[in-house]
């Protein structure tokens, strides 16, 4: 509806001055504002007096962005994710809001008059106690989940980037999937991790949810699990919106980076997707990859949306799976081996395969994990095996 700027020392009743702050009361009445929103983090005493003044609804960037996370939500653990970034937001507001509660009520303390305030204190912890139990629980499923595709030899690509970089497209285009794709803010709340191809090596890809600028820590550390497959990826797609001006791509990148740095990731392989050059010309694009060069590692142009320089891409990615190893056995023929490599074809890729006598030939590449796995098998069989 309006926006207004004050640069000055934090006023600690309002903080904006009181001046500025009867100026947006008038502001909220003159054009029917539903909701006040501060790019800065409020104190509750600031919050309650600035709802007292205008009479509507104040929250912080913060709550916006948790208001944000709550519409997008679509899975029971994103909820609780949100539940609890609430919750720890809350914990250390609780006395002073119950405390302004009591006084009266203004908008976005309704209800809080009834609490005393250590009950209503204790009650946060208690729920913040049963939320982090339950994430427990999922977060070790999803540990299982990830030493079960260790076994299997996948190696896993996790994309990452700001919010609205095109993610989900790139991740809709790399594994020809239809996850939903929007032009609003953190569309991608859970993850979603599906199998694709490259250069015959099957490897899983998984889209997490996007970074932010300023992203409070208490977020990060309430989507740990989640971005969890970022931190044990094998390497990370690092997806940027090329169209935007050089000055906005560089401070999102800047962000990006700052986070993965946060998460314990940095030691990770990037590979950097520079998107969108659909909504640019050709001289655009090699005039900003030329300007970004120093700052994306590994960049590669593409567009997500029309699946173009999607080879090259593939290519770049697999450039850095250095790890593989390339081995060979041989095995009697019999139901079980040819079970084997049926199991073998659907895991690794299979550069040959000979039938000579009553033995099968196998050359494959895999990680050496997995090769390992498979030389087992093949002494159990019955085979030899070689490196």
């Amino acid at each position: 509806m309006d926006s207004i700027e004050q640069v000055r020392k934090p006023n600690p009743r309002y903080q904006i001055g009181s001046g500025k702050a009867e100026g947006l009361a008038e502001l909220v009445a003159n054009k029917k504002i539903e909701k006040t929103i501060f790019d800065n983090e409020l104190r509750p005493i600031q919050v309650y007096n600035l709802a007292k003044i205008t009479g509507v609804e104040v929250v912080d960037r913060f709550q916006l962005i948790l208001e944000i996370f709550a519409q997008r939500a679509s899975t029971s653990e994103a909820r609780l994710q949100i539940k609890l970034a609430k919750l720890r937001y809350e914990l250390p507001r609780a006395r002073e809001k119950v405390r302004l509660a009591r006084m009266s009520e203004q908008p976005g303390f309704m209800g809080l008059g009834k609490y005393e305030v250590d009950i209503y204190y204790e009650t946060i912890r208690r729920q913040i106690y049963s939320i982090r139990s339950k994430l427990k629980k999922i977060r070790k499923k999803r540990q299982l989940h990830r030493v079960r595709r260790l076994e299997l030899g996948f190696s896993l690509i996790s994309l990452a980037g700001y919010t609205n970089a095109g993610k989900s497209s790139l991740f809709n285009a790399l594994a020809e999937e239809t996850v939903l794709v929007d032009p609003g803010l953190f569309t991608t709340l859970s993850t979603t991790t599906r199998t694709i191809t490259i250069s015959k090596r099957k490897v899983l890809l998984t889209d997490t949810v996007g970074f932010i600028d300023r992203l409070p820590l208490t977020l990060i550390e309430a989507f740990q699990s989640t971005l969890e497959e970022t931190i044990f990826s094998d390497l990370i797609l690092l997806v940027a919106d090329v169209s935007e001006p050089h000055m906005e791509i560089e401070r999102k990148l800047s962000c990006c980076f700052d986070t993965i740095q946060k998460i314990g990731a940095s030691g990770i392989p990037i590979v950097t997707a520079l998107n969108k050059i659909d909504l640019l010309s050709e001289d655009e694009v090699q005039h900003k990859i030329e300007a970004l060069n120093e700052i994306t590692p590994n960049p590669v142009p593409v567009s997500a949306l029309y699946k173009t320089n999607m080879d090259s891409l593939k290519q770049e990615i697999i450039g850095h799976f250095k790890e593989y190893v390339k081995a060979s056995f041989s095995l009697p023929i019999t139901n079980e081996s040819m079970s084997f490599l049926s199991w073998l074809f659907s895991r690794a890729h299979v550069h040959d395969l000979k039938y000579e006598g009553g033995n099968m030939d196998v050359i494959f590449e895999a990680v050496p994990l997995f090769a390992d796995k498979v030389r087992g098998r093949v002494e159990q069989l019955g085979g030899t095996f070689n490196t």
